[in-house]
């Protein structure tokens, strides 16, 4: 038979048994402690990113206020006169366009586009297909346009045809076409070479000619994006 003395402890086993008690309370605690601080840490965080979401969309919308009241400014400086061409959307023959063509439909007063890099202007467009189908435009609609978008700025990566078909085009001394002045407008007939090619890009089926009527204006004052604006969104989206 065990006796009772048997079931007692000594002094030394019961320190050793208080000092794994204490330890055990030490690291509930810590872990406790943990698990509040990093929920405190990410509550702090997310308050702060709120905060940060929230000043941004205030600086985002003084922003745009700006960029729709200088876009509706130039609508209504420029609509009436553009929308008046919208009747040159036509079907045409896709098998007949081998070369690139244009056509004046109205002699700018402004400076003219020279060079093919020459990128210091603004556009309003219309594009279309063979078959009559628009695939882009800068009229809000064809047949009852109330507004013009936000202007196309000049660029280097707009398809070859574009920017050769609004460019002075001269060879060996021979021009075959002035360059577009500013506040021009002209239709560029596009052969499928010198638009997309073999490639389907978007709602533009594969070697598809394109046309376009093209009107430049001078380039838009540039509406700055405020620092803290760019700063706000580098932070939150990266």
């Amino acid at each position: 038979m065990i006796k009772n003395d048997e079931l007692k402890t000594s002094p030394k086993q019961r320190i050793v048994i208080m000092l794994i008690a204490i330890f055990m309370l030490g690291s509930t605690f810590a872990l406790y402690a943990g698990i509040v601080l990093n929920y405190g840490a990410k509550t702090e965080s997310s308050q702060v990113d709120s905060e940060k979401q929230a000043r941004f969309e205030e600086l985002y919308a003084e922003y745009d206020e700006k960029v729709q009241a200088q876009t509706n400014e130039l609508s209504n400086l420029y609509l009436s006169e553009f929308s008046s061409y919208a009747g040159r959307v036509k079907a045409f023959n896709a098998a007949g366009v081998t070369e690139l063509k244009v056509e004046d439909l109205k002699v700018g007063s402004g400076r003219e586009i020279t060079e093919i890099d020459d990128i210091d202007y603004a556009a309003y467009y219309i594009g279309w297909l063979s078959d009559e189908t628009v695939f882009d435009m800068s009229l809000d609609s064809l047949t009852d346009p109330t507004k013009l978008s936000s202007p196309l700025y000049g660029s280097t990566s707009m398809i070859q045809g574009w920017l050769e078909g609004i460019s002075r085009n001269e060879e060996d001394g021979t021009v075959y076409w002035e360059g577009m002045r500013i506040g021009g407008i002209r239709e560029i007939t596009i052969p499928s070479a010198l638009a997309y090619g073999a490639t389907e890009q978007g709602t533009i089926p594969a070697n598809s000619p394109l046309k376009f009527v093209v009107m430049l204006i001078e380039t838009p004052e540039e509406i700055e994006v405020p620092a803290e604006l760019e700063q706000l969104y580098t932070e939150l989206y990266g």
